[in-house]
């Protein structure tokens, strides 16, 4: 059984490495531009648009169906919306689990960059980190910032994804940081662990469970429950990088 956990977490310890992007993708029906990047514990949308219109991005194949997911930027300070079907104004959800980092005009171009973790809350559209298609339909309401009717300008697209391999992870890699052992039962060390600030654990739905400041050279995983778990690195000059870890 060992064995096949340890394979098992060398296998995954690989993907764990990845980063996946769709790449600035134009929507020419809206003249909006979207870009989906993911990590093992975060996807960041970027939109782009006229910066005096609604801007929407909702995810799945189902339009506006009641029950879908998106991200509207608009007047208001809400960005995630649940959809009520054709014709329903979209409503707010209660948790926002968007944090937008950016929202800025040149021109008449409006850029949004936000943040939120791949599962996100309740409701929300699950996005994983992988090179799968995204699904994804999309609006704009020309020339009004108020949630409403987004007139004739919307339309459906596939974004098709691949892997990048994000500077900050070549950084910890010329680093030589490693955890060992790996699978680990109570602790968890970290070689040139005096190069880290902290560290945050996740599930492998993207929901953090702990955040951990490294004192020595180890951390305490004792309570931790059995699986897959993501370490996501913070390093003393800011860059971040991520490791697998199975938990017996």
């Amino acid at each position: 059984m060992k064995k096949i956990l340890l394979s098992l977490g060398v296998l995954l310890a690989n993907f764990a490495w990845a980063q996946f992007t769709t790449g600035t993708v134009s929507l020419p029906t809206t003249s909006m531009t979207v870009k989906i990047d993911t990590t093992p514990t975060t996807v960041t949308l970027t939109l782009t648009g006229d910066s005096n219109s609604m801007l929407g991005i909702g995810f799945g194949t189902s339009g506006m169906a009641s029950g879908a997911d998106g991200f509207i930027y608009n007047s208001a300070s809400s960005r995630d919306y649940t959809f009520g079907g054709i014709g329903v104004t979209p409503t707010a959800d209660a948790s926002q689990d968007w944090t937008v980092g950016t929202n800025s005009v040149s021109g008449t171009t409006r850029t949004i960059v936000a943040t939120r973790t791949l599962a996100g809350g309740a409701g929300d559209f699950a996005i994983s980190n992988a090179n799968t298609n995204i699904d994804i339909f999309y609006s704009r309401r020309d020339g009004n910032t108020t949630l409403g009717y987004h007139n004739a300008l919307r339309d459906y697209a596939t974004l098709t994804r691949s892997a990048t391999l994000a500077t900050s992870d070549l950084a910890l890699e010329n680093k030589k940081i490693s955890i060992y052992p790996n699978p680990a039962k109570e602790t968890v060390n970290f070689k040139n662990a005096d190069n880290i600030k902290s560290v945050d654990i996740y599930e492998s739905t993207g929901r953090k469970v702990k955040s951990v400041k490294i004192e020595g050279e180890n951390i305490n995983v004792s309570d931790l429950r059995s699986g897959s778990y993501y370490l996501e690195i913070t390093q003393k000059d800011g860059t971040l990088s991520y490791e697998k870890l199975i938990k017996e």
